[in-house]
């Protein structure tokens, strides 16, 4: 094996611009495809707009229990940035973003719940070099976290940024590497995309652990062809596409590898693959193949879960979730449950994402098609929702709650005041106080939160005017003074 010094992913470009001509298997709404989704737009904040979201009921109605986060990008998509969304498709929080935002979700740092997401440069499709944000409930940003070690800093990849209860995060990388490509009809002296693995101590950016595919993977695994142009410094060869990175339940890490079709056990200690499941080298019999995969995890109850997309190129009818039963001392792995989109052909031809939620159903973000669905246990559909256009990388539902540092926004137009809240979780109503004066101003009625912005009809004129948000026990929250 021949293998150089790492060259940082920000030092590739696409010759000409042309981002196709460089794709790595993450390929993207085209421009030409791409028309712009239906939106929202607010009289409050005219500077924030958010996808109109379709949303398929299929089950029964239930009580809120959590929002929604996305991270709605490419083509077509109103908004570029972070999204949180209510069960109606209602915007909680709108931030948008100078780049494209991945792999948006709470998560829990040292005992405190933390909103985090990718944020950097994708010089290739499909690759990323940048850091992880995270923010607090008052959506102050409290730290990035990066790789280090023998990478340079601002290397971290967009595909997985997972904190641990240990106060440290697992990172991807893809890093640009001399190899030998006659086992895949290429060159000796070729070049390829390495999958590196880190876990960083957030506090100090120190490198706890570190893992390359090719120091354990052959090459030959891959699932993905040579490009005739392909294995050069210019365009090196993505072979192995790490796409996820999770704890296992004995401690070791499952590690997904989009172009190997495989997931990968990993010692924590020594980081030699325990096992391999699915490829062409796996350690299971399957029970139904899967391709080009996503977002593995263990389950509580044993099982192994992961997005199934089974495209790029098309290789079965329809993307879809799936769960698997693992028997590791026969070696098999079965199928328990599938989950099906409600139409027969919905192919994501890259990302997306399945999340175990506590009550036991299913919430599936389908990547490149702009949809996000969550299912009953047994695979039941229970809601689809369209962002409309665009793509999202993950889907998530999470509990939040966001109290953001800034006041309400009010604007005064055609008799009402346009009032919103930008990331305020808890405001179940809002209250007009208006008078001649502070002093002798009067509090209305409260008004019903109706949705990221609420209209409150103003009678007459008054000469002072102020908004309260008020939480559900009637307490006020904050206020301000509408503008014109």
């Amino acid at each position: 094996m021949h293998r150089g010094r790492p060259r940082p992913i920000a030092a590739v470009a696409c010759l000409g611009l042309l981002l196709t001509s460089c794709s790595s298997g993450e390929e993207e709404t085209s421009a030409a495809a791409a028309s712009p989704g239906p939106a929202l737009a607010f009289v409050s904040r005219p500077d924030l707009v958010a996808p109109d979201l379709g949303i398929d009921a299929r089950g029964p109605a239930r009580a809120p229990r959590s929002l929604v986060f996305l991270g709605p990008k490419s083509e077509g998509a109103p908004l570029t940035g972070v999204l949180i969304v209510d069960d109606a498709g209602e915007p909680v929080w709108i931030q948008p973003t100078d780049g494209r935002a991945y792999d948006v979700r709470v998560q829990e740092l040292r005992g405190e719940p933390v909103l985090t997401w990718w944020r950097g440069e994708s010089p290739v499709v499909g690759l990323g070099a940048g850091e992880f944000v995270l923010v607090d409930e008052s959506y102050a940003e409290i730290g990035t976290v990066t790789t280090g070690g023998d990478l340079d800093p601002g290397q971290a990849d967009f595909h997985e940024g997972r904190l641990t209860a240990d106060g440290t995060m697992l990172l991807t990388a893809y890093v640009k590497r001399e190899h030998d490509l006659g086992p895949v009809g290429g060159p000796e002296d070729g070049w390829v995309w390495d999958g590196v693995l880190q876990e960083v101590d957030v506090a100090t950016g120190e490198v706890v652990f570190e893992w390359s595919a090719l120091d354990h993977v052959p090459l030959e695994q891959t699932r993905s062809e040579l490009p005739d142009d392909g294995g050069t410094e210019e365009e090196p060869f993505d072979w192995f596409h790490v796409n996820s990175v999770a704890e296992d339940a004995d401690g070791s890490l499952l590690v997904s590898a989009r172009n190997t079709w495989a997931v990968y056990d990993l010692d924590r200690a020594t980081g030699a693959v325990e096992w391999t499941l699915g490829g062409e080298a796996s350690d299971f019999d399957l029970g139904a193949e899967f391709a080009w995969q996503h977002d593995a995890e263990r389950q509580a109850d044993g099982t192994l879960t992961l997005f199934d997309n089974q495209s790029e190129p098309d290789i079965g009818p329809t993307s879809r979730g799936l769960r698997l039963a693992l028997d590791e001392q026969a070696m098999t792995a079965t199928v328990v449950t599938e989950y099906l989109p409600p139409d027969p052909d919905r192919l994501a031809g890259s990302q997306g994402s399945f999340q175990q939620l506590p009550d036991g159903t299913v919430f599936i973000g389908w990547g490149s098609r702009p949809f996000y669905s969550e299912f009953a246990a047994d695979g039941t559909l229970l809601t689809d929702v369209a962002l409309g256009a665009g793509d999202n990388y993950r889907a998530e539902r999470a509990p939040w709650t966001g109290a953001p540092s800034s006041p309400p926004d009010a604007v005064l137009a055609d008799g009402a005041v346009h009032v919103s809240w930008n990331g305020a979780t808890e405001v179940a109503s809002w209250r007009l106080v208006s008078g001649d004066d502070e002093e002798s101003a009067v509090a209305g009625d409260p008004v019903r939160r109706t949705g990221f912005e609420t209209a409150i009809p103003v009678d007459g004129d008054p000469a002072y005017v102020t908004v309260e948000a008020l939480d559900a026990d009637g307490r006020v929250l904050g206020s301000t003074v509408p503008s014109d």
